[in-house]
């Protein structure tokens, strides 16, 4: 609609104004009361100003026309518009405020005044006309004198510097002005009134008041500025994003995800276990084994009494070094010790640290929906993308570079992403590519249950094999290497077959092949959680097998790292040489095996957080590690996808992964191990109890004997831990308030639709008056054109009359 109106400005006119035209007053078709109060008299000038605009159109295009009286044509052949119509156009709101910097200034000079509630400052209706805003197409070279804009500019300082710093800051970040205008008014409004001394200078007190003002300004932006630079990988996901698209940034990004929140789980495990255990080390058991080097791999030997693994934590009150009891008893504390609790602590810590990773996971997942998912259509995308994705701050010629290359990449995607949506499919395809899919899901499944059931074999057998001797602990990284193995095989496998299926949408191909390794990887997982607490509990009743367990996961981890490397720096490697000798250039960054080999290391370091508190920090290590791998080897051996897609809902789709089969998967494990498993009687803070959970319990009762000074402790606990109905009730409000944020979500979409109909309707509108008008016009002229005839033919007749 506003493109077909501003298409009509620029038609030629050869219609002539009529007499009542140029006299009768034009009724203003808004009130902008709130801008000032001879916003009338202003159209009507600025009317008069049209019609003297249409006169000079007029008279230009006389020449050009076969006769006095014909209506010049547009470019597609449409009929002009009157002189008075184009004038009620020009005359609308939405062409003419903000159109130049002196209506600007005006406007948000009006603004200030009202921000402030002050009636001792002039309004702009009751100043001169120079210092009103231009309603027309003004250039500012174009006004009659540079004073009518130093004016304005002068009331917008003064009203500015009334304000205070947020208000002002906040005005002029809204000021559609250039960035050189808004740091003019910024460094003009800094002058404040009062600052100066008897004699119109400022004193040495208030300029050095004022200097040190703008010293911490400055340096609080340095400080801002040097943060943003030192965000982790922030130049290199730039150039990822920029070479390689937005669906090999997104594993990258994700990655960094995983960085942050293992940041956040080992946090509280440093400062409320591994530290105060640290501090206060219990007495060793027995002679130190000598540090061999295999300890890297296995965890065993050396790693075992450390504060690596559970069995090393006291289960006692910590003060001082406490003698080890001989019968497995709880050790008794001295008298005066500190009142640390280290099972209370233990148990509180991990359950804390697992709260406050799933309230940031559900946070970030419903962030990133919002993102994805956003209310309304992304119609415009591409608009959006050419018109306003530049950044003019950028200045440096990589800067610019990187950014060209973001846009260009961001253009391919979207524009491939509307030409999938176009491709027409026939049924026959259909059926074809279904039955064909159908058969490479049942290979995958027969692979995966291939897989499955060799690990539970493989693991019975080890469970067989146990005890291992110290002289033969290579043999622990059996089970561990298998499971890699069969981990670095199948999702080829999966590769291979799905080449069969031959998907016209990139995306469906990463789904699916996202869904096959994500059923083998859970699947697996799901057997060794089985092998680690039904099978291994079992078998080591004399042992400590909290520590073996740690250890074991400490082993898939290391030999998980160890695989990924191999296939990273050899096996991308080797596959690139191979593309390249049969011409078909480097290979794609495979985006579902490598996201799925950080959500298969990060669960291995949620399963093992209660065992193992120092697994977070070896996963930030690895992470750290695989990134810069990842980086080396993408740039190296990969190109960017052969179909550019829109990974528009990948992050999201990474982090309900990561939330749902991942956490809630090592939840629930970690809650089983609590609540249901028997502790080992010889080693670990819950060595004395019959489960984990009991360590609350014996908190409580010990409370209770405190003394009514503490009574509240044991009522919270009792009626808000132990009772269900608080857990039920929270529950449910959760799912209340899931349930209202859909239906929110449901009305907001309804609303957007009904608006989009309403603005369309209004068009329609719009151009349904404008040619109601027009032809009102046309007869009006024609009537004028016939009057004129008849006034011109009749004194004719008379002079042929008298003639006669």
């Amino acid at each position: 609609m506003a493109a077909d109106m501003a298409r009509s400005l620029a038609f030629l006119l050869n219609v002539p104004e009529t007499p009542e035209d140029k006299g009768s007053p034009e009724p203003s078709p808004y009130d902008e009361s709130e801008m000032h109060d001879s916003f009338h008299q202003l159209i009507q000038e600025q009317s008069l100003w049209a019609a003297e605009e249409g006169l000079e159109l007029q008279q230009q295009g006389l020449g050009a026309s076969g006769s006095d009286h014909q209506a010049l044509l547009g470019p597609e052949g449409t009929l002009a518009h009157s002189t008075a119509t184009l004038r009620i156009l020009a005359s609308m709101p939405s062409r003419t405020i903000g159109r130049s910097r002196g209506a600007v200034i005006s406007q948000y000079y009006n603004r200030t005044v009202k921000l402030r509630r002050r009636t001792s400052r002039p309004q702009l209706g009751h100043l001169g006309r120079s210092a009103r805003p231009s309603l027309r197409l003004y250039d500012l070279e174009l006004d009659s004198t540079a004073l009518e804009e130093e004016e304005k500019r002068v009331l917008l300082v003064k009203e500015l510097q009334g304000l205070t710093v947020a208000q002002r800051d906040h005005m002029l970040r809204a000021m559609p002005l250039s960035l050189a205008e808004k740091r003019c008014l910024r460094e003009e409004t800094r002058t404040l009134r009062g600052w100066q001394g008897r004699r119109g200078l400022p004193s040495c007190c208030n300029r050095f008041q004022y200097a040190c003002v703008l010293a911490l300004h400055d340096l609080w932006l340095g400080l801002l500025s040097l943060l943003h630079v030192l965000t982790p990988w922030r130049y290199a996901l730039k150039r990822i994003g920029g070479q390689f698209g937005s669906s090999v940034l997104s594993y990258f990004l994700f990655l960094k995800t995983l960085l942050a929140f293992n940041v956040l789980l080992l946090l509280p495990l440093l400062a409320f276990i591994v530290g105060v255990q640290a501090a206060f080390p219990p007495a060793p058991l027995g002679s130190v084994p000598a540090f061999t080097g295999l300890e890297l791999l296995t965890g065993a030997g050396r790693f075992t009494d450390t504060v690596m693994y559970y069995g090393y934590y006291s289960n006692a009150t910590l003060n001082q070094l406490c003698a080890a009891p001989l019968d497995g008893g709880q050790c008794t504390p001295e008298a005066g010790s500190l009142p640390y609790n280290m099972p209370l602590a233990y148990l509180f810590t991990v359950g804390v640290a697992f709260f406050v990773t799933c309230i940031t996971l559900v946070y970030s997942m419903s962030h990133s929906f919002g993102e994805s998912y956003r209310v309304g259509s992304t119609s415009g995308a591409h608009a959006i993308t050419v018109f306003c994705s530049w950044d003019h701050k950028v200045t440096q010629k990589w800067a610019s570079r990187l950014q060209h290359d973001n846009i260009r990449t961001r253009l391919k995607e979207l524009l491939a992403e509307w030409r999938l949506r176009r491709a027409p499919s026939s049924v026959c395809a259909r059926m074809q590519q279904a039955s064909v899919l159908g058969l490479v899901w049942l290979l995958c499944l027969a692979v995966t249950l291939g897989c499955t059931w060799a690990i539970y074999a493989f693991s019975e057998f080890m469970i067989k094999q146990s005890p291992v001797s110290t002289e033969r602990e290579w043999a622990l990284l059996a089970l561990p290497l298998v499971v890699c193995l069969l981990n670095l095989v199948a999702p080829y496998l999966y590769r291979g077959l799905a080449a069969l299926e031959r998907h016209d949408s990139p995306v469906l191909e990463v789904y699916l092949a996202i869904c096959r390794n994500l059923i083998f990887k859970m699947v697996i997982l799901g057997i060794l959680c089985y092998h680690w607490l039904g099978r291994r509990v079992g078998a080591m009743k004399d042992q400590c097998w909290e520590n073996f367990v740690g250890q074991e996961l400490y082993r898939f981890m290391v030999m998980d790292f160890i695989f990924t490397l191999l296939d990273t720096l050899f096996g991308e490697l080797v596959w690139r040489l191979i593309s390249e000798k049969l011409r078909r250039g480097k290979p794609e960054f495979d985006i579902a095996r490598n996201v799925l080999e950080l959500i298969y290391g990060q669960t291995l370091t949620w399963l093992g957080v209660l065992f193992s508190p120092l697994l977070p920090a070896m996963q930030i290590v690895k992470l750290v590690l695989l990134f810069y791998v990842k980086k080396m080897s993408l740039l190296a051996n990969c190109q960017a996808p052969r179909r550019p897609w829109l990974a528009s809902h990948m992050s999201t789709l990474f982090i309900s992964l990561l939330c749902f089969p991942s956490f809630l998967g090592a939840a629930i494990f970690l809650c089983y191990a609590i609540w249901q498993v028997k502790p080992s009687s010889l080693c670990g803070p819950f060595r004395t109890l019959d489960t984990m959970y009991e360590a609350g319990k014996v908190w409580v009762r010990r409370l209770e004997k405190e003394g009514p000074r503490v009574s509240w402790l044991p009522w919270i606990h009792r009626n808000l831990v132990e009772n269900t109905f608080p857990i039920y009730l929270v529950s449910a409000l959760l799912l209340a308030m899931i349930y209202l944020n859909i239906q929110v979500v449901k009305g907001q979409r309804k609303v957007i639709c009904l608006l989009k109909e309403q603005i369309s309707n209004e068009g329609e509108d719009k151009i349904f008056l404008i040619n109601k008008l027009h032809s009102v016009y046309e007869r009006k002229e024609k009537s004028r054109i016939g009057r004129t005839q008849e006034d011109a033919t009749s004194p004719a007749l008379l002079t042929d009359d008298r003639d006669t």
